[in-house]
């Protein structure tokens, strides 16, 4: 593991402790500093006019850092939006790409160009997929570029005030506000608010009520692995049950901010594993494995930076993460989605 990578793991778990511990503290002063500007930031901001988008726009966002399910949550959002006779489509950011500039998604696309978890919206959902530093351009740009689609859900962005939203899905996981304190000292990227804001829903996406505010809560499950040329062709009948892998050694690598949220769910099924955790958005350059591994399994937000022709003997097992969402979340977004009567 890295320094940085090491230095992150640290952070962490201070972050999350529900006592402030003692690097929390001797953070505290530059988080401080990080309110101040923040508070600097969101004057600035207030003073200039959000920009509004030709449909209807769904953030879903956390005011902590990583880890609350975010991207699954888009992903069940969208497809709900689907099943509803909706034609979604997705802004991003693209976080870790190469470029700022507003682009579209595409299946061939890799993580480099467009960020690995707008990839895996776009091969999950099959809806258009645009990515830019500024969403609300992006946002443009898909509109214009596809004039079906009737709702954009923006892939984080809670914080981006410049874009102009109906509505507000905010996440939590079970791990709620950690120590409840500001970066670098917690996981806060902003303040929790004392209340709702008025067009804004909460969805704790661990199982568990975590925060004071009151919200829904999802399921998240894991039931099958695929090889990894079979997941990027979308073929599913390679697919196989979980447990199917029980007493096979396991390396189990996840680049995420919360990988062992994915180590546990694995081990809770009977799997045995070595456990590789990777710093979120991991860009697999290289294979962080030994040479010789056997089998790895990993998550789909890995697997797209992974290329089957790189990996020699080993075989790879790709567990796609679903979020069942809870009853009347969907017509709960939809009314606050639909303009006034």
């Amino acid at each position: 593991m890295t320094l940085a990578a090491r230095a992150e793991a640290l952070l962490v778990r201070h972050w999350w402790q529900r006592q402030t511990t003692w690097l929390a503290w001797l953070l505290w002063p530059l988080s401080l500093v990080y309110g101040v500007l923040l508070h600097w930031h969101g004057r600035r901001q207030s003073r200039v006019t959000a920009q509004a988008l030709p449909v209807p726009v769904l953030v879903v966002g956390n005011h902590v850092v990583g880890g609350a399910g975010k991207t699954p949550t888009v992903i069940a959002v969208v497809q709900a939006l689907q099943q509803a006779g909706k034609h979604p489509g997705v802004i991003s950011r693209g976080h870790g790409r190469r470029a700022d500039t507003v682009q579209a998604v595409r299946p061939d696309s890799t993580a480099q160009e467009v960020g690995d978890e707008p990839l895996l919206i776009q091969r999950r959902c099959g809806v258009p997929v645009w990515v830019g530093r500024d969403r609300a351009a992006a946002g443009r740009a898909l509109c214009q570029a596809h004039a079906e689609v009737d709702v954009l859900v923006s892939d984080d962005g809670l914080q981006h005030s410049a874009l102009a939203r109906q509505a507000e899905l905010i996440l939590f996981d079970e791990r709620g506000v950690g120590n409840g304190l500001l970066l670098p000292a917690g996981p806060l990227r902003s303040p929790l608010p004392a209340a709702l804001p008025a067009r804004a829903l909460v969805l704790y996406t661990g199982g568990r009520v975590s925060t004071a505010l009151p919200g829904a809560l999802a399921l998240r499950h894991i039931h099958v692995a695929c090889p990894l040329q079979a997941w990027r062709a979308g073929d599913h009948s390679q697919c196989q049950p979980l447990q199917g892998l029980r007493g096979r050694p396991l390396l189990a690598a996840a680049g995420m901010a919360a990988p062992e949220k994915f180590f546990g769910m694995l081990q809770a099924l009977g799997l045995t594993l070595q456990r590789l955790p990777l710093p979120d958005h991991h860009a697999y350059t290289t294979l962080p494995w030994p040479a010789g591994t056997a089998d790895v399994i990993t998550t789909e937000k890995d697997a797209v930076k992974l290329d089957p022709a790189r990996l020699g003997g080993t075989r790879v097992w790709v567990v796609p993460l679903d979020l069942t969402l809870p009853s009347g979340l969907l017509a709960d977004l939809i009314a606050l989605l639909s303009p006034a009567p």
